[in-house]
């Protein structure tokens, strides 16, 4: 039984177990945090501002601390420029759904 995620894709990251994960961010936030699902894309609130590519490092920062993983394990593959951004994530897909359940609760529902 495998709960699904909009914003997660497997099998497409920079090894064939990697994960990409669609996400929005939302620089110059108060507090770091995923924020819940938007646009299909997992919302992720910075602290970091939008400058020198600053949101970009600390997003890969959290995204690593969170999942318990090396900062090497992440890595950014769109959207350097852009609040929608697409992520490569080296860990097994169970643990990476297993993490975004505690984050923001149950699976999402299918959609017909």
């Amino acid at each position: 039984m495998s709960k699904t995620w909009p914003c997660l894709v497997a099998g497409r990251g920079p090894s064939p177990s990697g994960l990409r994960l669609a996400v929005a961010v939302v620089p110059g936030a108060r507090r770091t945090g995923a924020d819940g699902l938007f646009d299909g894309a997992l919302r992720v609130r910075l602290t970091a501002p939008p400058v020198d590519g600053k949101a970009n490092e600390a997003l890969l920062d959290w995204l690593a601390g969170e999942l318990g993983l090396p900062r090497r394990a992440v890595c950014l593959v769109q959207g350097q420029t852009a609040r929608r951004k697409t992520v490569a994530i080296d860990a097994p897909e169970p643990e990476v759904q297993a993490w975004l359940a505690r984050r923001l609760g149950a699976a999402p529902s299918k959609t017909p």
